[in-house]
């Protein structure tokens, strides 16, 4: 027979069955489609060597007018605005509490209280429990201690135990320890009677005098993060030195520290969805979910918004008070809240919306705008929280929240749906969301200053991040479709519904986030496949070409931005990285291969009738791109007997260019394997093409095949 050419449709899909989707592409991942054939995605490479601390869930980046390029990356412990390389933080501080209160055990008459003691009977290098002289002093939760030479932590206590202990922590050697050894701990006890701090917050110290309990008053006067809240007004956190090595305390005194000043930043809050409690109780998209009425930031997954107010930036916490970064101070500022802000510059600051489940600007207007907020009464600053009210800044000025006929700030409440979700600036509009329906806010001028109108009733939308903006056109995942608004909401067609939605982690839900890759005419979501706690999945939409494809990556946020180089995304390991440079992994130092691969759904001679004998393959295919010699790429073609039996052996022929690429990146003219031999026998057959080497990209073009009949059965 002649030789046969593999003519299949762009896009991978799945949903029928392989053998139903003959002709196209079945399986895949880490690659995109080109003028409709598939080629492997670009590699990524680190922003900068620093690392932020937390969960990146938001990115903004944005030009000041001295120049200065700035991103701003929100966490689930702190807010930085990233300049030259370098993550400032800029977290606001909510309150300023002097003095520390006492007492406190085990002391009294200061704030500040160590954990030491002595063993009551010797330990082996293997215990993982311990028995103190006298537990009292020593935090509940766990902590670090040192036994003679030994670093020891332990993860709780029961009376004058210490249990769960894992020895021999940061380089030193699990030993053996005599009856009365010193127990030192570098855990130190706060007392603010204030109910201030939670689990992981940050606290900055000040004018503490020393040593406390032999711990030197340089670890103390700084920033601390809270290491475990005992009740409401007492915490610990861990005293360490300038280069982050504990420092364990040297006797049972106290001392110092009545006059120590603590400076709270916004709360920090968890990197993972807890179920039942917060703003997001209740079972997805049923009963109370996301009912809005009780928010609790320090609780529950902690998203940030944020928006450009001219050179100057909003942010707030889903659930959190808005604050206000004045680009004017430079990095070394904090951001500071605007209620305080607005107080300094002469307005009712007691006035701003005191929470919210976001915050925009709508940057041609000059408006700052809450999504979800405490409606405004002249008789009380502290009104209950009303999850679907939109209220608005004067204009032209953030910090004027009090309406009257002098200025356009002012307040309307939704009416379709439980609570806002999110809201996007757009070219034309506002677009603001509601956990079943769709409004357009357009600006109008005074006196009613804004228009809204409701676009759609009975949709869905997965999370606070899950909508992306794409020439002009919004695009968001729903909880079971995907929808688009290009002047009227449309479902979306996707060709993986069921297989990303049946895959898909709906307790994680609200990490669901998306990204637009503008070089690629691509719209990206990230997702928690199912099992599966942190994002480790992700579906693209190529809107040019309207294909579906899919793969596993784990990122937390995505930015295309038209003022850095590349399009942005953050990782589990603390850091923001450039997508599409190069062809390899170089989220860390050391420079990995991407594995990307994708296979077709079965195809056969006529309807399977006979079975097919496939001897040699012609393979197309080129390496624009690679950046090593002679690149290499595996393809396999895979039989089977029919559409429910196993795949049988498979020959792997390897095709290697003939081309330099490591001196010259391309060829008008590709140079490879002209013609590789196989030995196969299938009624089906599926073609894979494979790449697991440094330096490699590809793009696979119309592959031939020598395939003949070869008998029934």
């Amino acid at each position: 027979m002649p030789l046969q050419k593999l003519v299949l449709k762009p896009g991978v899909n799945r949903e029928n069955t392989n053998y139903a989707n003959e002709g196209g592409f079945f399986d895949g991942d880490k690659i995109r489609f080109r003028s409709g054939y598939p080629e492997k995605i670009g590699g990524w490479t680190q922003l900068t060597p620093a690392r932020f601390l937390g969960v990146c869930r938001a990115l903004w980046n944005w030009i000041a007018t001295s120049g200065a390029n700035y991103l701003g990356v929100g966490t689930n412990l702190k807010y930085y605005v990233e300049a030259s390389g370098v993550y400032n933080d800029i977290t606001p501080i909510r309150l300023n509490v002097s003095p520390m209160l006492g007492p406190q055990p085990p002391t009294t008459g200061n704030p500040f209280a160590t954990a030491f003691s002595t063993l009551s009977s010797a330990i082996s290098a293997t215990q993982t429990t311990l028995t103190l002289a006298s537990g009292t002093s020593f935090p509940p939760s766990g902590g670090f201690l040192m036994i003679d030479a030994e670093q020891i932590y332990y993860s709780s206590k029961s009376g004058n135990d210490l249990l769960g202990l894992t020895r021999g922590i940061n380089g030193t050697t699990a030993d053996t320890h005599a009856i009365s050894a010193n127990v030192r701990c570098a855990t130190i006890t706060v007392t603010d009677n204030s109910n201030l701090a939670a689990n992981n917050d940050f606290v900055t110290f000040s004018g503490a005098t020393g040593p406390v309990g032999g711990v030197p008053a340089t670890s103390i006067n700084k920033e601390q993060q809270v290491f475990y809240t005992i009740n409401g007004n007492i915490y610990t956190f861990n005293a360490t030195d300038a280069a982050g090595n504990y420092v364990f305390s040297t006797s049972a005194a106290s001392g110092g520290g009545a006059s120590a000043v603590a400076a709270y930043q916004f709360n920090t809050g968890l990197d993972v969805f807890v179920n039942g409690t917060g703003w997001g109780a209740g079972a997805w998209s049923r009963d109370t979910w996301g009912s809005g009425t009780t928010l609790t930031v320090g609780s529950q997954l902690l998203l940030w918004t944020h928006d450009n107010y001219g050179e100057d930036l909003v942010i707030a916490q889903r659930g959190g008070a808005i604050a206000y970064w004045d680009a004017s101070g430079g990095v070394g500022n904090r951001a500071v809240e605007l209620g305080a802000l607005s107080t300094t510059n002469g307005f009712a600051g007691q006035f701003v919306p005191n929470s919210t489940n976001e915050v925009i600007a709508s940057s041609i207007q000059r408006f700052v705008i809450a999504l979800g907020a405490n409606p405004y009464d002249p008789s009380n600053a502290n009104t209950a929280f009303d999850p679907m009210l939109v209220r608005w800044s004067d204009q032209e000025n953030p910090f004027e929240w009090v309406p009257s006929i002098t200025n356009q700030s002012g307040e309307f409440r939704l009416s379709h749906g439980s609570f806002i979700v999110l809201g996007i600036p757009t070219r034309q509009e506002n677009l603001i969301w509601t956990d079943s329906a769709l409004y357009s806010m357009k600006y109008l001028g005074p006196p009613y200053v804004w228009g809204f109108d409701m676009l759609a009733d009975n949709i869905s939308i997965m999370s606070p991040n899950a909508v992306i903006v794409a020439n002009n056109t919004a695009y968001w995942m729903g909880v079971d479709k995907f929808y688009m608004y290009n002047g009227r909401v449309n479902t979306l067609p996707c060709a993986l519904r069921q297989f990303v939605f049946v895959n898909l982690n709906r307790d994680q839900a609200y990490q669901v986030f998306a990204g637009h890759n503008e070089g690629y005419n691509e719209v990206w979501w990230y997702y928690c496949s199912e099992g599966s706690t942190t994002i480790d999945k992700y579906v693209i939409y190529n809107y040019l070409d309207g294909v579906w494809y899919y793969g596993n990556m784990a990122r937390t946020a995505w930015l295309d931005s038209g003022v850095r180089p590349f399009p942005m995304a953050a990782s589990y390991t603390n850091r923001i990285l450039y997508h599409e440079v190069g062809t390899d992994d170089l989220e860390t130092s050391t420079a990995l291969p991407i594995h990307s691969y994708i296979q077709t759904s079965d195809f056969d001679i006529g309807d399977g009738h006979n079975f097919g004998f496939m001897w040699r393959m012609l393979p197309d295919v080129n390496f624009n791109g690679s950046n090593v010699d002679k690149p290499t790429v595996t393809m396999q073609v895979k039989p089977r007997q029919n559409s429910g039996a196993m795949y049988g052996a498979s020959d792997n022929p390897a095709v290697q260019s003939q081309d330099n690429y490591s001196t010259v990146r391309q060829y008008t003219i590709q140079e490879f394997d002209g013609q590789v031999y196989t030995r196969l026998r299938g009624r089906q057959m599926a073609f894979k093409i494979e790449s697991t080497d440094l330096g490699v990209a590809w793009q696979l073009g119309a592959v031939r095949i020598d395939l003949r009949p070869d008998g029934r059965r």
